[in-house]
């Protein structure tokens, strides 16, 4: 018997309690990614609803957006843009601010990496709060890029992150949810 796609995803995931805080169960996909089939199936379904659409770039944020995402750009036959905290790229940069739990961060990419009007899938593990992939939507559309949509294999409902997302225009695809988180 094959396994749903959300039995091969919650085998795949460890889940680490107490990290990086006491009362938060932190999901790791590190353990899906050295799966080869785990992770071929969550990248499959990533790049299934947008293949032979033209998409032009996808954009992963740092760190494990970089894994997925360039899995994904390389099955959609597009370019990859990676968005990266602040001062970690070498070339001249475009950058937003964002809040955190406690204070606030910023993010970068490249002013060169996505033209007017390109058509770009925003990929990262989870959605949360949304607060990074908010921030990273924005720096997107900053740049006039057409935000297909934002993609995560993890979705923790309970914190809201989708609908950020969903307000600012984008639609938001997920793969799996873990309640009360």
């Amino acid at each position: 018997m094959t396994e749903t796609l959300e039995q091969t995803l919650r085998s795949a995931i460890r889940n680490i309690p107490d990290y990086p805080k006491k009362g938060i169960i932190f999901r790791d996909i590190t353990t899906l990614l050295g799966q080869p089939a785990a992770f071929r199936r969550a990248v499959d379904e990533l790049v299934h609803p947008y293949a032979g659409r033209r998409i032009d770039k996808v954009a992963g944020i740092e760190a494990r957006g970089f894994i997925l995402g360039g899995a994904v750009a390389h099955q959609l036959s597009c370019g990859f843009v990676p968005i990266r905290k602040k001062g970690k790229l070498p070339h001249d940069t475009v950058r937003i601010a964002y809040s955190l739990e406690y204070g606030i961060d910023e993010m970068e990419m490249h002013k060169d990496a996505i033209g007017v009007g390109e058509e770009v899938i925003l990929v990262d593990d989870l959605i949360a709060t949304g607060g990074t992939a908010e921030a990273a939507v924005k720096l997107l559309q900053r740049m006039e890029a057409v935000v297909v949509a934002a993609c995560f294999v993890i979705d923790l409902p309970d914190l809201g992150g989708r609908s950020k997302i969903e307000q600012l225009g984008v639609p938001v695809r997920t793969l799996i949810e873990f309640e009360g988180d």
